[in-house]
C-alpha cells in the first residue's frame, strides 16, 4: 500500500530534534503495519513489542522511567540489540501499560537519540483520561483510512491517480468513466486496509463485506470491553443510529431519534467516547460564517458520521449491485454516503471542518473549511447536479474567494464557484492556493 503518512515519517526521521511520535487512529486503519513497514523501509532493525500480547510487558513502568533498564526490558521482548539511528523502536498499545505515555518524557529528555513510535486502538481514550501526560515531549500523527487516490494506487491504478494530483483536468475529464466506476466501488469498499488488500487482490464484493461485518463487530466488541458499563447500552444505541440520522435530508443529529425524551447530557459520554476511539466524527454547525470559524462554532447542533465509507455501506447491507448500478429507491440514501466520502476526504487534510445552515431557511452549505485565512464553502452533490442554490445564497452574501461545488460532473471554473469532481475533492487545498494565484 501507499500512504502519505509514510513521507511524514520519513520527514520525522531525518528532523535533528524529533520526539517520541504517537500515531493516532480508529482500530484497524493500519498503524502497527505503517509503523513496520516504515522501520523496514527506513532503518536496518526495528524494536517492536506489544503491550496487549506481552503480559510481561505490562508492569514495565510501574517502578521507575529508566532509561537503560526499559530499553533492556524491549531488547529482551523484542530479541533486537538497540542501536541510536539505526534501530526504530516502536511500541504498541501503549495505553495497555500503565505509565508508558509517561514514559515518552523520558525517552525526549534522557535518550533523544532513539526513535520511538508508538500507537494503540483505544489510545485517544487513554490520552484524555492521562493525568500525567508529557506535554511539549511529543509529537503526534492521525492515521486515517486510505483516501480515494491511495485507493487508486493500491488497485494499480497508479496513473488515474496521478493525472488527478498533476491538476491534468483535460485528462482527468478523458478518463470520468473510469474514476465513476472506481468511486462507486470505493464507496462500497470503502479505505479499511484489510478490505482495500482483499478487493485488490481478488476483485470480491462478497468478501470485502465479510471483513466489513468482523470490524464492525470488534468495534462492538470493544463497546463492552473497555468503556465505561453503565454507558455501553447508550453507546450501541447511538453508534447503530447513525446511518438513519444521515439517511435524513439536513443530517442534523437529533437525539430524539434514539429514543422518545433522549436528552443531549445522556449521550455525551457517549459520543466523547466513539470519537476519542476515531470511530466517529462530529462536524458542529456554524453560527457565523467568519473568521475563525472555531470561535463560532454550535456545539448543539451538529452531524455525525462513520469513520469510513465502506464501514457505512455494510452497516446498511447496501448490496454491490445497488451502488454500482443504481436504483431509484437508493437515491436518497446515496446523498448520505456521498457526504460521508467527501468528509473522509476532506479529513485527511483538515481537523476543523464545519457546516452552515442559516435560521429559518432552507439553504445549507455541506461543508465549511477555513483554507489560507479564507472562508472555502463546498457544496455536495451525489451526480451530475449542476444547480448550487445554497452555494449561491451563501456566496452573494459574503462574498468568498472561492466557492467550491463537488459533484459527479467534470472539472471546470467559472466567475463565483469552480466545480471539483467527486473523485478529486481531496485537492480542494491545491485547487482554492492555484485560483488564488490566478486571480
Amino acid at each position: 500500500m501507499n500512504r502519505r503518512e509514510m513521507e511524514k515519517l520519513t520527514v520525522w526521521k531525518s528532523s535533528m530534534d524529533h520526539k517520541p511520535l504517537i500515531i493516532r487512529g480508529a482500530r484497524q486503519v493500519g498503524k502497527t503495519w505503517l509503523m513496520k513497514e516504515f522501520g523496514r523501509r527506513e532503518f536496518k532493525q526495528t524494536a517492536y513489542v506489544n503491550f496487549e500480547s506481552s503480559p510481561a510487558l505490562k508492569t514495565l513502568f510501574a517502578d521507575d522511567f529508566d532509561i537503560r533498564r526499559i530499553l533492556t526490558a524491549i531488547q529482551i521482548e523484542s530479541g533486537v540489540t538497540v542501536q541510536a539511528g539505526n534501530t526504530l523502536i516502536i511500541l504498541d498499545e501503549i495505553q495497555e501499560a500503565p505509565g508508558g505515555l509517561t514514559a515518552l518524557k523520558y525517552f525526549q529528555e534522557n535518550a533523544p537519540q532513539y526513535h520511538v513510535l508508538t500507537a494503540g486502538s483505544l489510545l485517544g481514550v487513554a490520552l484524555r483520561s492521562q493525568s500525567s501526560f508529557p506535554v511539549g515531549k511529543v509529537e503526534f500523527m492521525d492515521l486515517r483510512p486510505l483516501d480515494f487516490l491511495e485507493f487508486l494506487d493500491a488497485l494499480n491504478q497508479p496513473a488515474l491517480a496521478s493525472a488527478i494530483r498533476n491538476h491534468d483536468w483535460s485528462l482527468v475529464t478523458a478518463f470520468q468513466a473510469k474514476y465513476k466506476e472506481l468511486l462507486k466501488q470505493y464507496y462500497y469498499v470503502g479505505g479499511m486496509p484489510e478490505a482495500v488488500v482483499s478487493f485488490s487482490a481478488k476483485t470480491d464484493f462478497a468478501a470485502v463485506r465479510t471483513i466489513q461485518k468482523n470490524i464492525l463487530t470488534a468495534y462492538e466488541q470493544d463497546f463492552s470491553k473497555h468503556a465505561p458499563h453503565p454507558i455501553v447500552p447508550r453507546i450501541r444505541m447511538l453508534w447503530n443510529s447513525i446511518p438513519a440520522q444521515l439517511a435524513k435530508e439536513n443530517r442534523k443529529f437529533i437525539y430524539g431519534k434514539l429514543r422518545p425524551g433522549a436528552r443531549a447530557k445522556d449521550y455525551e459520554e457517549s459520543i466523547s467516547w466513539l470519537t476519542d476511539c476515531g470511530l466517529i466524527h462530529k462536524v458542529s454547525n456554524i453560527a457565523k460564517p467568519a473568521i475563525p470559524l472555531k470561535a463560532y462554532e454550535d456545539f448543539g447542533v451538529f452531524k455525525i458520521f462513520l469513520v469510513d465509507v465502506g464501514l457505512l455501506s455494510a452497516m446498511v447491507d447496501l448490496d454491490a449491485k445497488t451502488l454500482l448500478e443504481g436504483n431509484s429507491l437508493f437515491a436518497e440514501f446515496k446523498g448520505a454516503l456521498t457526504e460521508q466520502y467527501v468528509l473522509q476526504q476532506l479529513l485527511r487534510h483538515h481537523q476543523d471542518i464545519f457546516y452552515w445552515t442559516p435560521e429559518n431557511a432552507r439553504s445549507e452549505i455541506d461543508f465549511l473549511l477555513q483554507i489560507g485565512g479564507e472562508l472555502v464553502p463546498i457544496e455536495v452533490k451525489a451526480e451530475e447536479n449542476l444547480r448550487a442554490r445554497s452555494l449561491r445564497i451563501f456566496h452573494d452574501r459574503y462574498h468568498p474567494k472561492t466557492s467550491i461545488r463537488t459533484s459527479m460532473s467534470d472539472y471546470r471554473r467559472e466567475d463565483w464557484l469552480t466545480n471539483l469532481p467527486l473523485y478529486a475533492i481531496g485537492e480542494i487545498d491545491r485547487e482554492t492556493s492555484v485560483k488564488k494565484e490566478g486571480e
